[in-house]
């Protein structure tokens, strides 16, 4: 099994707000993505854990809500490993405007 993707996002909100925001606008954000659905999306604590599903592949993660950075962490399928770049790089872009607007777009 490969290493997990994983991504740090920091942010000055403290972590209830931090969260507050990923809750309210997370849905949003994804679904302005159009390859990508989220399945699920279970919060526990300030972790959320998740399963999505790009490309007819499912991936699944967790995103742990810190009181200074959010942390996302994401196991790839093989086929979406080859867009691991890409997909850090949309997952760090949208996670920033999520936390610093708060509307995710």
């Amino acid at each position: 099994m490969s290493a997990p993707l994983v991504v740090s996002i920091p942010h000055r909100l403290g972590r209830e707000e931090a969260a507050r925001r990923l809750k309210s606008g997370l849905g949003r954000a994804a679904a302005s993505i159009p390859v990508m659905q989220v399945e699920e999306e279970r919060w526990e604590g300030d972790r959320m854990n998740f399963r999505i599903r790009a490309l007819g592949q499912v991936a699944a993660g967790q995103i742990d809500v810190g009181e200074d950075q959010v942390r996302v962490e994401v196991m790839l399928p093989w086929l979406l490993q080859r867009f691991a770049e890409l997909a850090q790089a949309t997952i760090r872009k949208r996670g920033q405007l999520l936390l610093t607007r708060g509307d995710g777009k």
